[in-house]
């Protein structure tokens, strides 16, 4: 048997190098060279030469035509109808799923609740790593979940967790989570980039291979973003990032990728004494009422996957003390401006030598375009001191030329915002529907004056 020899591998750009250093020699990154145990390849006499001199048995080739497929694919429903929207539909067998959160958000609450549901009728195995069994136990209780089918086990090797799947034979599966586990057949720590990404390729090759669901719970780094190698999220089907504010009782969860459905779906959760709770209305807990219009403030229409949103942007616009800022929270500051530049060329409304400061409320980051026109009216309510009305709505891409372009399913947005009870919108010229939409009055504008005149 050969010996195994270690070898460094950089997480960043994956190329090798035959001892450590605290910079990649390719990619320039620090800190970023991990120990893995790699067995050489055998040559020479130790190899069986087939015809043409290459090594190895041949594998099985087969016509795409003649390749058995399920005329629908088999889901399996969590029991969570926003957890089954951002899945694509429902949990498919044999998927690998990795799902991130910063610490305390919620990840292994809904996996708990998710497994206690889906117990009841299949074999389900939660395994883990982090917390001790009576630890599990005790949040279960605590929100009052059914305990009576759901199996626990606390381990950290992968050896013997694979081991334990195949007595168990479980139909879905947790791990909680891969940071914590360890194979073996590596002497470098749990936690570490050969640790982990050996690790998930052994239980994901389980998972094709038995037809179980499987639950990666991972952590995540300062920057958001998921901790271990790269590849990791390039093994997994389908990569869940849950998010939420500090502050706020709501948890967002999105999908970064999705091999059975569409990555950009949202999931809306209220986090109660009970665990997560859906929320199956999220335009109303992202909508303030007040009072009296204010200034700075205007309602519009996103989307999020199959569903319109209405969510609320906030614009102040104050004079600056030394340089200017332009601070954007939910939407891209580049883009800001960008639209502020074209507000000045094309709406005669120029915000030199000010602040202008815009926020997305309830911690939403709106991604698409159709936001522009949102914005730049916001921006101009707050720097003329002038409110809108309360039941007006607007969406719309605004170009460099001032031109307003239509945006993506313009008359679903059109009836989101009816059935809340908007009266007015401002709408790009092509999204404004030949039929007209009862109790709203449609507002078509072609170019970024004559939707300021509009107001």
């Amino acid at each position: 048997m050969s010996k195994l020899r270690s070898v460094y591998v950089c997480a960043d750009c994956g190329s090798e190098a035959s001892k450590w250093s605290g910079q990649c020699g390719d990619c320039g990154a620090w800190n970023t060279m991990a120990e893995m145990q790699r067995e050489p390849a055998v040559t020479g006499k130790g190899a069986r030469a087939r015809p043409g001199g290459y090594a190895g048995q041949a594998a099985t080739v087969t016509a795409l035509r003649d390749v058995q497929i399920d005329a629908q694919e088999r889901r399996t429903q969590t029991g969570l109808s926003e957890l089954d929207r951002v899945l694509g539909g429902g949990l498919v067998d044999g998927s690998v799923v990795l799902i991130g959160g910063d610490p305390g958000i919620g990840k292994s609450t809904i996996l708990l609740q998710t497994l206690t549901h889906l117990a009841a009728t299949q074999t389900a195995l939660y395994v883990t790593g982090e917390e001790s069994l009576a630890q599990v136990a005790l949040r279960a209780r605590r929100l009052e979940l059914p305990v009576e089918h759901l199996r626990l086990m606390a381990e950290t090797s992968v050896e013997r967790i694979l081991a334990t799947a195949q007595i168990e034979q479980p139909k879905i599966m947790v791990i909680d989570s891969i940071q914590t586990l360890y194979t073996e057949a590596l002497n470098s720590a749990p936690g570490g980039v050969s640790q982990i990404r050996e690790s998930a390729a052994l239980l994901t090759r389980y998972a094709k291979q038995s037809g179980c669901a499987l639950f990666l719970v991972g952590h995540v780094t300062k920057d958001g973003t998921l901790a271990g190698p790269r590849v990791l999220e390039h093994m997994v089907d389908c990569v869940l990032y849950f998010e939420g504010e500090a502050d706020s009782r709501f948890r967002l969860i999105r999908a970064a990728k999705n091999r059975f459905g569409a990555v950009n779906e949202l999931g809306v959760f209220a986090m109660t004494d009970r665990g997560l709770r859906e929320v199956s209305n999220p335009s109303a807990i992202f909508l303030s009422r007040y009072d009296q219009p204010i200034p700075g403030s205007v309602v519009m229409v996103t989307r999020e996957g199959t569903r319109p949103l209405l969510v609320e942007v906030q614009a102040l616009v104050d004079d600056a003390f030394s340089n200017p800022r332009r601070v954007a929270v939910g939407l891209d500051q580049n883009r800001l401006a960008m639209l502020l530049a074209v507000l000045h060329r094309h709406g005669g409304i120029a915000s030199v030598g000010q602040d202008v400061f815009v926020n997305v409320v309830g911690g939403v980051k709106v991604l698409e375009t159709g936001s522009d026109l949102a914005v730049v009216l916001a921006v101009t309510s707050s720097l003329r001191g002038q409110p809108l009305d309360s039941d007006l709505v607007v969406f719309g891409e605004i170009g460099l030329s001032g031109e307003i372009r239509p945006v993506p399913n313009g008359q679903e947005r059109l009836r989101e915002a009816a059935k809340h009870g908007f009266k007015r919108a401002i709408v790009p010229r092509g999204n404004v529907p030949k039929q007209g939409i009862d109790g709203m009055q449609v507002i078509g504008v072609g170019r970024l004056a004559e939707a300021i005149e509009a107001l």
